[in-house]
């Protein structure tokens, strides 16, 4: 786990929130006051992903972003599980404990499942919803079917499958630390100027041994084994989060999660909802286009309002 204290080089300045709720010791950043914006990352990055939101939102917004178990500033026990549920019931946990409502959920990859799990079992703690570049499943009739295609064309997806069925799933991402560029070159990114030893630390400290790679190592075992479990919304739930305003922020150039099958999935769980493209942005759209993403945001929050 990452020391507390540590800013990587004021990069992420700030202070650290730990609760026990969950289990476990789940650190998430708690800045600003105002209308609650939640940031979910996903695989295998941690709340650094979102250290230019929090800054540009804060002043306005309470901004909490939590780190899924496993990962960034998180623990990582050994006797757990890190399975899709496992990070709804970890979020819930945290949402309940801290008493959130009203929430604009920001997701990104599998901050997307995770968030949607949320908003399927408490639908009325959701106001507004932001994918950027994260699934949306909500009981979509197709999701299966889309899942399985975009599996078949994704690098990431597909590299998973192969290093399962040949048993080098684990010896691979249990070297997390030490091949994190790979593996984020992977899922993808267009700008390579933010690669510096400071991003990469950033990055790779989470994961300094096998033991601490398990949560990045249980998202992606957890696909090759048919193990997730996605939350199957009420006729209430879907309701709800369909009045809900609603906006998606896609790189057009994601290789993971590609747009022609993701989009579709976010306007039928949200047809009254807002779509933008970025083209020349990848798979880690917020670090590619973080200035683009960051204005966006604002507008969105700007224009739209909690009930």
């Amino acid at each position: 786990m990452i020391p507390a204290a540590e800013t990587f080089d004021e990069t992420f300045p700030f202070p650290p929130h730990f609760t026990a709720t969950t289990g476990f010791r789940m650190h998430y950043v708690d800045e600003g006051s105002g209308p609650v914006i939640l940031c979910l990352h996903g695989e295998p990055t941690w709340g650094y992903l979102f250290r230019h939101v929090i800054t540009a939102l804060a002043p306005g917004h309470r901004v909490v972003v939590p780190d899924h178990m496993g990962f960034g500033k998180s623990a990582t026990p050994a006797d757990r599980s890190y399975l899709l549920q496992d990070h709804i019931d970890n979020l819930e946990a945290l949402v309940l404990e801290l008493g959130l409502r009203d929430i604009t959920l920001v997701m990104h990859d599998f901050g997307g499942p995770v968030g949607m799990g949320l908003a399927s079992r408490h639908p009325e703690l959701i106001a507004r919803v932001v994918s950027v570049n994260g699934p949306t499943p909500f009981g979509q009739p197709d999701l299966l079917d889309t899942l399985t295609a975009n599996a078949s064309r994704s690098p990431w997806f597909r590299w998973i499958a192969e290093a399962h069925d040949r048993d080098s799933l684990r010896s691979t991402l249990g070297q997390l630390g030490y091949n994190i560029l790979s593996t984020l070159k992977l899922n993808g990114f267009q700008n390579n100027s933010i690669i510096t030893p400071t991003w990469l630390r950033a990055y790779g400290s989470p994961f300094p041994t096998a033991a601490d790679t398990l949560g990045a190592l249980g998202w992606a075992e957890g696909f090759a084994q048919g193990a997730h479990t996605f939350e199957t919304p009420s006729d209430h739930a879907r309701e709800h989060l369909k009045s809900c305003p609603a906006l998606a922020i896609w790189g057009m150039a994601d290789d993971t999660l590609a747009a022609d099958h993701f989009l579709p999935l976010f306007r039928a769980a949200f047809p009254n909802g807002q779509v933008n493209e970025l083209p020349d942005t990848g798979h880690y759209s917020l670090e590619d286009n973080p200035a683009t993403i960051t204005a966006l945001l604002k507008l969105f929050l700007d224009t739209t309002s909690v009930s």
